[in-house]
Formats: structure tokens, sequence, C-alpha cells
């Protein structure tokens, strides 16, 4: 799976050619085994993997579009859930207390059913 930077204006051109929309991360990539030549475009430049930045820019805007506790993860996972690969790149980040916040605040819910 290769990610891509497709504006939203482009977002039509992108699936007529075969790109397909990842809900989760909000990106439009091209399947495994697809060629990327019909997408040069909108893959990277200098080699570095598409969102490679400190996050999306949102094209209307031309603004970070990230939230205040956001953290590139290298995979895809999902960060309310324990992950071994990626517990070492969140520790120590405002994520880590967003997330224990979070975790106890569902936990209080739970006690008051």
């Amino acid at each position: 799976m290769t990610f891509l930077n497709v504006p939203y204006a482009e977002k039509d051109e992108a699936r007529a050619l075969g790109a397909r929309w990842n809900p989760g991360r909000k990106r439009w990539y091209v399947p495994a085994g697809v060629a990327l030549e019909p997408f040069e475009k909108w893959l990277a430049k200098d080699g570095a993997p598409a969102g490679a930045g400190a996050g999306r820019k949102d094209s209307a805007a031309a603004k970070l579009a990230v939230g205040t506790n956001y953290v590139e993860l290298a995979h895809d996972c999902n960060p309310f859930e324990p992950c071994a690969t990626c517990a070492a790149e969140l520790a120590g980040t405002p994520w880590t207390a967003a997330r224990a916040s979070l975790l106890d605040m569902v936990a209080g819910l739970k006690r008051g059913r």
C-alpha cells in the first residue's frame, strides 16, 4: 500500500485510476500490486514517503490539520489499544497522558452505569 497526497479537487481523478480511500487515516492510497506510474503527481517528492511531514495539509487553507497530541506512527495500528511496535514511540509524548486520561474517563463512565 502506497499513500498519496491527493488534493480534494483531484479525488475523483485518483479514484478513476484505481486509488482507494483509507477512512482510518483519511488518506488516498494505491493498493499493493497496482502500478504507481499513473499516480506519479501525487507521490511524495525526494524519496520521502507520502505524508512524511508533521501532518496533513488542508488544501483549502494550507494549514496543518492535526490535533494537539498528534504523533505520526510508522504503521497502521489503533493507538487506543496497546501496541508493542509503537509503545516506545509514544512513550513520553503528550499522547500517553491524553490516552490515560481518556481511559480513566471511560472507566468512570462504566462505574456509573
